[in-house]
């Protein structure tokens, strides 16, 4: 039998100055291939991502999906023996993160350029808004500002409404890139001994997901129309209501796939010979009369039969499924893609999903979600504080006094009960 592998980044640490979602969906990643990744967080409360909301056993959901396997110290950074610590920790590691707002990071002293000085060895990424030059890299950004001014907004929704998409769209493509980045990154430091800096804007990630809109529009002259859940340059291409009032996305995409919906599902073979749909194009231009001759059909069919009849035509089709009904999808229950992990406060396991590359060999890692401050004690134990140190420390400000530990009369830092731990 084949011995597993190790983790890949087992012995990469991570520090990171991070909040909201981009920067903590890229650190997270770099979690579950084995990284160190030590979260630093605000005192008095920590990434304000933690209060978004309180659906998951009174933790937020963003932060629960995007802070697993993470170690949180609380650090005022204001305070001059914060900072001493933080510096500390970079001489340490091997890559910094921060997603701070513009400007911030160079006002401390943890620009890129400034930290490579000091730690030629080390891996800046930087996450930003609209990058950090040009006039706009002072103004702040949030998902939604970054789909409206990519043009994104303008895509999606109903012909008589835009509608922002369901997820943060700018803010996980953001942190794709900034994953990917440090990855290569990583991979370029081991091959040639130079350390690259890492920068990723929401606004360039995005900026690239219009790619195929963006040469539409350059080169078509006019932009793809807003059509709800259907396919603005495909036709067939969306939502058909059947007779049992469920709704029944179908795809076609090429020829052979138009001939096999006229002749299996439409029971009209003689529409592939029909001028308005020979093509692509063609039936793009004449959607709305398409779309009325397939609704006609899928309205007499229940939607169970209407998938099997699509089914058999080798059309690519789906139900269009609730958010509960996505949960308990066969393709993940059957191939056992959820595991348990703890949350901070929750009465038992929490479920999430594992990451979605499958590397063969290799366990990725599913730790808890830290509470904020959860490893204060231990990550300055391992920087030489003590315990009269570290209640020093606590007393002043400098970090929060961390629940979880408590120093007992031999000056052990012992570990207290946590749901998380």
């Amino acid at each position: 039998m084949t011995p597993p592998f190790p983790l890949p980044l087992a012995g990469i640490t991570v520090v990171s100055l991070e909040q909201a979602v981009a920067a903590p969906f890229a650190t997270r990643q770099l979690a579950d291939l084995g990284a160190r990744v030590i979260k630093v967080e605000r005192p008095g409360g920590g990434d304000f991502a933690r209060r978004y909301d309180t659906t998951v056993h009174g933790q937020a959901s963003y932060f629960v999906w995007l802070n697993r396997s993470k170690e949180s110290l609380t650090l005022d950074l204001k305070a001059p023996e914060g900072r001493e610590i933080l510096d500390e920790l970079l001489a340490g590691a091997d890559v910094f993160v921060q997603n701070l707002a513009p400007g911030a990071a160079d006002r401390m002293g943890l620009g890129a350029a400034e930290l490579q000085a000091r730690h030629p060895s080390l891996i800046p990424c930087t996450v930003s808004g609209y990058g950090t030059s040009g006039s706009w890299s002072g103004r702040k950004a949030y998902d939604l500002l970054i789909q409206c001014q990519t043009g994104l907004l303008s895509l999606t929704g109903s012909p008589d409404e835009p509608a922002r998409s369901g997820i943060s769209v700018a803010d996980i493509a953001g942190g794709m890139y900034a994953y990917s980045g440090i990855l290569s990154a990583l991979f370029t430091r081991a091959t040639t001994g130079r350390a690259p800096t890492v920068e990723i804007s929401l606004f360039d990630a995005l900026a690239e997901w219009m790619s195929q809109p963006a040469y539409y529009t350059r080169y078509g002259g006019t932009q793809p129309p807003r059509v709800g859940a259907q396919h603005a340059t495909i036709a067939p291409y969306g939502p058909f209501t059947a007779a049992d009032g469920k709704d029944v996305m179908l795809s076609v995409q090429n020829e052979r796939e138009w001939a096999a919906l006229c002749a299996t599902v439409l029971g009209r073979p003689e529409l592939v010979d029909e001028p308005r749909f020979a093509t692509g194009p063609d039936r793009v231009a004449h959607r709305e009369e398409l779309n009325a001759i397939v609704a006609a059909r899928f309205a007499r069919l229940g939607s169970e039969e209407g998938m099997e009849l699509l089914e058999a035509a080798g059309i690519a089709h789906a139900g269009v499924n609730s958010v509960a009904e996505f949960l308990e999808h066969p393709a993940l229950a059957e191939r056992e893609r959820w595991r348990d992990i703890s949350v901070p406060g929750a009465p038992g396991p929490v479920q999430a999903l594992l990451p979605p590359v499958d590397l063969g060999g290799v366990t990725p890692r599913m730790d808890p979600v830290p509470a904020a401050g959860r490893h204060t004690a231990q990550i300055l134990a391992g920087l030489g504080r003590g315990p009269a140190d570290i209640e020093r420390l606590c007393a002043r400000g400098v970090v929060d006094r961390p629940d979880p530990y408590h120093v007992d009369t031999s000056g052990d830092i012992v570990p207290g009960q946590d749901n998380s731990s």
